[in-house]
């Protein structure tokens, strides 16, 4: 299949450390799927935390500038290569690429594409591709949180956080949350006993809420403040670090805060003390490529089955043109929504 003569890719481009309105929107021709690949044509992508840090040039991993961001997409298969069932065609897939996803026309190797059950939109479905999976492994593959046990969630109301107190009351967990005092309603909506962030005797309050110690800690933050994570930990529980949101503005070394982190875990890990320690990374794995992908498939599928079901709900925060990705980047980055902002094709 090919793309119609009349179609015109449209990608932004971060061509190196700059402010959101240093992004570039660059048009060209749609690209070909080669064997294996299909072309996506985007319906709905989004802006992380990922991208937050490839701006400032602090992402652990990301590529020398220029590039064009974007770590995951939702959309319809516009064209298919050789040796794709050509019948893929017209059906709405998710994909998780790490860069990319900021582009009308995104290939992607077909076996990466996971489908979007009937009944949940692109919008819903994007908030749901890295935030999901995200999500759904730390509780379900790496803590192992079970009905009855208690969790503590960083940055209950971000894109990760929201829908991570969402599976875990799903299972059955009662979940303590961090947040700003202006989403505390929102949480106790959700089963979610809300802490300010700001308080300073949060670990305090943390122990009057659970005196034994939580089961669990989801921290995306980083910096010294992970101490605090570990020592919440109840005998036998887990702590999962994802993220170092505490230096997303320091300078130097992008990879010298996740070292650090990593170092804790080792070191927590050998201490004989019964509670475990974990740093998650989606990408785990993924030179084992057909076990990641089957993987990635069956948790994504979960996922969406969950949205679908209506057990858990997709917060889009804001929804804008892909032209306005640097009105995008400002918003995500201002701290002041709830869920993930998303841009359309």
């Amino acid at each position: 299949m090919r793309a119609t003569e009349t179609e015109e890719l449209v990608e932004v481009v971060l061509p190196g450390k700059v402010e959101p309105e240093g992004l570039q929107v660059r048009r060209g021709t749609v690209p070909v799927a080669g064997p294996g690949q299909v072309v996506i044509r985007m319906e709905a992508t989004g802006v992380s935390f990922a991208e937050q840090q490839m701006r400032r040039g602090r992402y652990f991993d990301q590529p020398p500038f220029p590039f064009v961001p974007g770590y995951d997409l939702v959309g319809t298969v516009a064209t298919t290569g050789l040796g794709v069932d050509p019948g893929l065609a017209g059906t709405r897939v998710a994909a998780l690429v790490k860069i990319g996803g900021w582009a009308t026309h995104v290939v992607v190797d077909a076996a990466d594409t996971v489908p979007v059950p009937e009944g949940v939109d692109a919008e819903r479905a994007e908030t749901m591709v890295i935030n999901g999976i995200t999500a759904w492994q730390m509780l379900h593959r790496t803590a192992r949180v079970r009905a009855g046990q208690t969790v503590l969630v960083l940055g209950a109301n971000g894109g990760v956080g929201s829908v991570l107190v969402q599976l875990a009351r799903a299972a059955g967990a009662e979940v303590i949350g961090t947040a700003s005092a202006r989403h505390h309603e929102d949480l106790r909506a959700r089963g979610v006993t809300p802490l300010d962030y700001r308080t300073k005797d949060l670990a305090t309050r943390v122990r009057a809420l659970a005196p034994g110690g939580v089961d669990a800690v989801f921290d995306h933050v980083g910096g010294p403040g992970i101490v605090d994570s570990w020592r919440l930990l109840a005998p036998g529980g887990t702590l999962v670090a994802y993220g170092t949101a505490s230096t997303r503005d320091d300078e130097g070394s992008k990879q010298l805060p996740v070292l650090k982190l990593l170092a804790r875990v080792w070191l927590w890990n050998a201490l004989p003390n019964g509670r475990s320690a974990h740093f998650y990374n989606v990408w785990a794995g993924h030179r084992r490529i057909d076990r990641f992908r089957a993987r990635l498939r069956a948790d994504l599928t979960e996922v969406f089955e969950a949205l679908r079901r209506g057990d858990i709900s997709a917060r889009v925060a804001a929804r804008l043109p892909l032209t306005e990705a640097a009105e995008a980047m400002r918003l995500a980055e201002s701290g002041t929504v709830a869920g993930k902002v998303v841009l359309h094709g």
